[in-house]
């Protein structure tokens, strides 16, 4: 039977949505957050419960397909041709037992929702920096969050999961059950099988404090020195990010901050000022601004400046196994040269702390690796891609001689495979326990080497 009769036989049986080409929603509903990527899938749909969910399983089987699974859209890579994209927004469950300090999430709830939760509770989220994003996408890719060097990486904190089976079961899956099937769920999830709700660890943040410091742009080298140098000795209740914007000249944006160059230090604390420490970051500039204080998550949440609706950009990452003083300089010699005008942000992460030392056995890790970075390259109407693109090759090569042996899956960008995240064995691991979980390659194989 040809792919779209299956798929409208399918469509007939569903309570949710299988939206398919020519339909008046497809070209909305097929777009990725990041809109600079096309995917061209055969169908998308959104199962409305898990009986839903089984019906695809079978179509899938039935109709020579593989289900992708977007639960906001976020992370696309790839067109997608004969698979269809699964979202998951009718996964929304939420529970919160503050009593054990763990959260139960649906696969279609955003951190957003979860962080609102635990407004003044003392609990925060190993959530990413953007409440928009899934919750399930984040942990199960791995994840680094404002409380990565506290608590670890997102998939470290992940408890359990609840999975269908190509045979129809639905199954709670922990260390305890199927100890490979959870490993390859902490950062390669969505390869392995179609994950309905996480069982996911708080962070203890008794009393939480930020601190932001602003320092011109020729202030960056010594201040990003200074932030190095904090970082060997720093609490692992302390997390700090670093980022050198470069505005443009362009009168949507205020006075202040027009065609200026500038750098901040963001620190968060879970357990109160940690003045002594970031003294050591203010006295290593001037500073020109300043704002610190009790903050909370949804403060915290509130003030990534992520985008809120989906739009195009792009963006290169690096994972760096030190930061000493020529790849500083390298850094911000790189960033001040004329040419690199599309590169608008680059965030740095301090690492270490709980991500050096994970809680729990996972694909994803970081461990041994001491920054994350990611250089931002919005997509503007009009404008050539050219410089852009030239600029993602020039912040790769100048950072080439610290990069570490790998990174985090939720930093990948287009094309790259999940061979920048582990070695030969972790990948061959991988396959083994995607054939076992999936032995009629029902669940599309993702980032996973081709």
């Amino acid at each position: 039977m040809a792919l779209r009769s299956v798929l409208e036989s399918a469509r007939d049986a569903l309570r949710g949505d299988l939206i398919l080409p020519g339909d008046e929603s497809f070209e909305a509903a097929r777009r990725p957050w990041n809109l600079a990527i096309e995917q061209h899938p055969a169908g998308v749909a959104v199962p409305a419960d898990l009986r839903d969910l089984r019906t695809l399983l079978h179509t899938a089987r039935d109709a020579g397909v593989r289900l992708a699974v977007q639960p906001t859209g976020h992370g696309a890579d790839g067109d997608l041709a004969e698979a269809v994209i699964v979202r998951m927004a009718a996964f929304d469950e939420l529970s919160v037992d503050l009593g054990s300090g763990v959260v139960r999430v649906g696969s279609g709830v955003r951190w957003g929702a979860v962080v609102e939760a635990l407004e003044g509770t003392g609990w925060v989220a190993p959530a990413g920096t953007s409440p928009v994003v899934a919750v399930a996408g984040y942990t199960l890719g791995g994840g680094h969050s404002w409380f990565s060097r506290t608590a670890g990486l997102g998939s470290d904190n992940l408890r359990a999961a609840w999975v269908p089976r190509g045979d129809g079961t639905h199954e709670r899956i922990d260390d305890e059950s199927d100890p490979e099937l959870m490993w390859a769920l902490r950062g390669a999830g969505g390869i392995v099988g179609i994950v309905t709700a996480l069982e996911i660890d708080l962070v203890p943040a008794p009393t939480l404090w930020g601190t932001e410091l602003a320092f011109d742009a020729a202030d960056a080298g010594s201040v990003m020195r200074a932030v190095r140098d904090l970082s060997a000795d720093a609490p692992t209740s302390l997390n700090v990010f670093v980022n050198s914007m470069r505005m443009p000249d362009t009168p949507q944006l205020p006075e202040e901050i027009r065609g200026r160059s500038f750098l901040t230090v963001q620190a968060l604390s879970t357990v109160g000022a940690a003045d002594d420490l970031i003294d050591r970051v203010r006295r290593a500039g001037t500073v020109r601004r300043e704002v610190s204080g009790a903050t909370s998550p949804k403060s915290v949440a509130a003030a990534s400046g992520e985008p809120t609706e989906p739009t195009p950009g792009k963006g290169v990452s690096a994972a760096l196994s030190s930061l000493d003083d020529t790849t500083i300089d390298d850094l911000f010699r790189f960033r001040g040269l004329p040419e690199q005008w599309p590169i608008m942000g680059i965030e740095i992460r301090m690492l270490g702390g709980a991500v050096d030392d994970p809680r729990r056995s996972g694909f994803a890790t970081l461990q041994g690796v001491d920054w994350l970075l990611h250089a931002l390259v919005p997509v503007f109407p009009g404008v050539p891609s050219e410089p852009g693109d030239a600029s993602m090759s020039g912040f790769r090569d100048v950072l080439a001689r610290a990069a570490a042996p790998q990174t985090v899956p939720t930093f990948l960008g287009p094309g790259e495979t999940l061979e920048r995240c582990g070695d030969p064995e972790s990948i061959g691991r991988l396959r083994e326990v995607r054939a076992a979980a999936d032995p009629e390659s029902l669940i599309h194989e993702g980032r996973l080497p081709r």
